[in-house]
């Protein structure tokens, strides 16, 4: 049975690219803030379940003769080593990733932008590294009188000190590897610049989440802020909007508490009050692309309860703080949520506590649930894995897939002469070695085919797995849970 389909991605490309044809329309240049993720945005996948993860940027390849792209990073990113937890990669690594792949695509990347200088070395060494590769790049500090001395702002001392970004296209894409990353104010800051040279430009917010004309505590909305807990995001009725229009929408704190210092900012720039709310800003067609209201709130639901075990894990890690804990598990209670609502939670834990090991659960896409545990030979992750493609291919249960002739050699390479401590082997390793095997054996041919079948099938982890078992995971594009607990006490755990 496939997945159930909440939404529909053509429609919405259609109806966006239209959307952003029709603000180019009222200015010469039109800068638009591309808020969220340009690949990989696994969280509208997930709450919307039909979303391209990949559908924004192929919207970009539709305006692609129009638009040129300037990449964001902040300097404080960069230094701190800021991860995308997502994909399991640095701020800067996403950068350079996001360069070669809207390249291939024939997007047009224009310059890096490092935000928020202040002398910081990573940022002067990430610098050098992009000029010595032929990219051009610009610097920007902070932004002098920033946020609300206008006057300042507005001017040779504010946006006048940075240096103008030279852009040649009508469509201006300003987007960066996450949040915090300067994309705002580079907008601004542009416009500034343009209006100096007599240019008609424009600015415009493309944001994902929250979804405007969705009800407030809708479980999608929620699910967004959830997945923004950490930022202290929250949503509410855009108060500008309903003044000005007597009609309800929805928005979030940060861009409510910031708006009446960006319309004083645009009104000063451009001489005209252009919006009258933060929700007129936005160009946000997804609740209007919607096909199957309760599949897609089912989805949100699933995404809630995945936040909360993220954040718990974080918090077991170090990474994460319990106030973040707490408002997931407030937002939880808003729609009666419990952990034991997602289908593979208690199958992984009885499977633990029937094992006295470590354990995972995967729900397939017709429901069927399926288990593995970690042995001598392979970790749980590889062990379930193994298992789920054996009852998707029709393979009984006890028929081996991969020879110990072929396993054997890689424990003792990893015991032997690796020195691994751990050689038991990973989801990836064990993959590995069933492609291997599969050039010789039907069997494990037939089962390597049915790989692709565990995108977007939910998995939950009775512990917390190691980076290379979560890239994996990810690649596999199964999107799982962990319990927040280690498999083993000692203190060296990758």
């Amino acid at each position: 049975m496939p997945e159930k389909i909440g939404f529909n991605n053509g429609t919405y490309i259609t109806e966006q690219s239209k959307r952003i044809r029709e603000r180019m329309d009222r200015f010469s240049k039109l800068y638009l803030e591309f808020g969220g993720k340009l690949f990989d945005d696994h969280h509208a996948a997930r709450v919307l379940p039909g979303f391209d993860v990949n559908g924004k940027v192929k919207l970009l390849w539709e305006l692609r003769d129009s638009a040129e792209i300037i990449l964001c990073i902040s300097a404080k990113a960069i230094e701190q080593n800021k991860m995308r937890s997502d994909i399991g990669i640095s701020y800067d690594q996403d950068v350079l990733r996001l360069i070669d792949a809207l390249r291939k695509m024939d997007l047009f990347i224009g310059s890096v932008l490092i935000t928020q200088f202040s002398g910081q070395p990573g940022a002067e060494v990430f610098r050098r590294k992009l000029e010595m590769r032929g990219e051009r790049v610009y610097m920007h500090t902070l932004t002098k009188g920033y946020p609300s001395d206008v006057d300042v702002i507005v001017s040779d001392e504010g946006y006048g000190a940075n240096e103008y970004i030279e852009t040649s296209r009508p469509l201006v894409v300003v987007t960066a590897p996450g949040p915090g990353s300067g994309k705002l104010a580079t907008c601004l800051s542009q416009l500034y610049h343009e209006h100096l040279r007599g240019v008609s430009a424009g600015y415009a917010k493309y944001e994902t989440f929250p979804v405007w004309d969705l009800p407030l505590r809708h479980p999608v909305n929620i699910a967004y802020e959830a997945a923004t807990a950490d930022l202290k995001d929250v949503n509410m009725i855009d108060p500008f909007h309903l003044e000005a229009y007597g009609a309800t929408a929805v928005n979030y704190n940060r861009d409510v508490e910031v708006f009446p210092v960006v319309r004083a900012i645009l009104k000063r720039i451009t001489g005209e009050d252009i919006y009258k709310s933060p929700t007129d800003m936005g160009v946000n067609m997804i609740g209007r692309c919607i096909a199957d209201e309760e599949v897609v709130a089912e989805a949100a639901r699933q995404e809630i309860i995945r936040r909360w075990y993220k954040a718990r894990c974080a918090y077991t890690q170090g990474r994460g703080d319990s106030e973040t804990i707490q408002r997931i598990e407030y937002l939880m209670s808003t729609l009666d949520l419990h952990p034991q609502n997602r289908a593979v939670v208690q199958p992984a834990l009885d499977k633990a506590a029937q094992s006295s090991r470590s354990a995972v659960a995967l729900q397939l896409h017709d429901g069927r649930i399926v288990t593995g545990k970690s042995s001598e030979l392979m970790n749980d992750t590889a062990s379930v894995v193994l298992n789920a493609v054996k009852v998707l291919a029709g393979v009984a249960d006890e028929l081996p897939l991969i020879s110990p002739i072929v396993l054997e050699p890689i424990v003792r390479l990893k015991k032997e002469i690796l020195g691994s401590r751990y050689p038991v082997l990973k989801l990836e390793e064990v993959l590995q070695a069933l492609s291997i095997s599969a050039a010789t054996n039907p069997t494990a041919e037939l089962v390597m085919g049915r790989l692709a079948d565990l995108r977007g099938c939910d998995a939950h982890c009775s512990d917390i797995i190691t980076r290379d078992d979560e890239s994996t995971f990810i690649k596999l594009g199964i999107d799982f849970t962990c319990e927040p607990q280690y498999p083993t006490k000692d203190l060296f755990f990758h």
